[in-house]
C-alpha cells in the first residue's frame, strides 16, 4: 500500500516539518556530491553503529567517542535517494497534522525524542551490528503513532496498483505496525535472515509516539 494523501484538515503551516525535510534533503545532497571516502566516514561518524558502544569498535576505526550523539544525528542521514524520498513522503502526509495539534517547538521535541528512543531500541535489540543505522524513519514512526490516536477515523488515500482506496487511518497504520512487528520478530527468531531495515527502530518510534504524544499537545487539544 502506497499512501497518497490524507483527509485530515490542517489549520496551521507545518513549519517545523518543512525545516526537518529541508535539513534531511540538504544533508543528503551535500554528502551525495562528496568523495565516497569522506561521505562514508561521515556516515560512520554520525550514523548510529551499535557495536561502537559495545566493544571499543570506534577506536579500531579511528573514531572518537561521541557521547551517544549519533542516537540523534543519525535521524538526518539517509542511505539512498529512495530512502530519503520515502521518509520525506511520509513526513509530508502525516506530520503536518501532528504538528498542528502540538505547535512547532513541542513537535520538534516530540520528533527528536521519538527518534532517539527508536534508535535506542534498535541498539538494544541488535547491539553487535557493525554497520550504521541511519534515517528519519524511527522519528517518523513516532509521528505515525501520534497520528494513529489523534486521527484514527480520518481517511488515508492509498494506491494498491492499479486500485486507489480510501481507508481509515487506524486500518492503514495498523497494517503498517503489524508489518514492522512481523519483520522485527522474524529477524530476531531467524538470525540468518538478511536485514537491511531497522525494524526495531520503527517499532520503538511508534511506541514512543503512541505513549508520549499527549504530553506535547497544546493544552486545549488534550483529550
Amino acid at each position: 500500500m502506497i499512501p497518497i494523501r490524507d483527509t485530515a484538515p490542517c489549520y496551521s503551516k507545518p513549519i517545523m516539518t518543512w525545516v526537518i525535510m529541508a535539513i534531511c534533503t540538504c544533508v543528503f545532497v551535500t554528502m551525495y556530491f562528496m568523495p565516497d571516502a569522506l561521505s562514508t566516514r561521515l556516515i560512520y561518524l554520525y550514523g548510529m553503529v551499535p557495536s561502537r558502544y559495545e566493544n571499543g569498535w570506534a577506536g579500531s576505526f579511528n573514531l572518537p567517542f561521541d557521547g551517544y550523539l549519533s542516537f540523534m544525528t543519525n535521524l538526518f542521514l539517509h542511505a539512498s535517494w529512495l530512502h530519503l524520498l520515502m521518509n520525506l513522503w511520509f513526513l509530508w502526509i502525516f506530520a503536518d497534522n501532528v504538528e498542528d495539534r502540538m505547535g512547532h517547538l513541542p513537535f520538534l521535541a516530540f520528533y527528536l525524542l521519538c527518534g532517539i528512543f527508536a534508535t535506542f531500541l534498535q541498539w538494544y535489540f541488535d547491539p553487535h551490528l557493525a554497520i550504521p543505522v541511519v534515517g528519519a524513519s524511527g522519528a517518523i514512526a513516532g509521528v505515525l503513532g501520534a497520528y494513529f490516536f489523534l486521527y484514527p477515523l480520518e481517511r488515508v488515500v492509498v494506491l494498491i496498483p492499479p486500485i486507489v482506496l480510501h481507508v481509515p487511518a487506524i486500518a492503514f497504520l495498523g497494517v503498517w505496525i503489524l508489518w514492522q512487528l512481523h519483520n522485527a520478530t522474524t529477524a530476531m527468531l531467524f538470525q540468518d535472515t538478511p536485514v537491511d531495515v531497522a525494524w526495531w527502530a520503527h517499532l520503538g518510534g511508534f511506541i514512543a509516539g503512541s505513549l508520549g504524544y499527549r504530553f506535547f499537545l497544546k493544552p486545549w487539544q488534550r483529550q
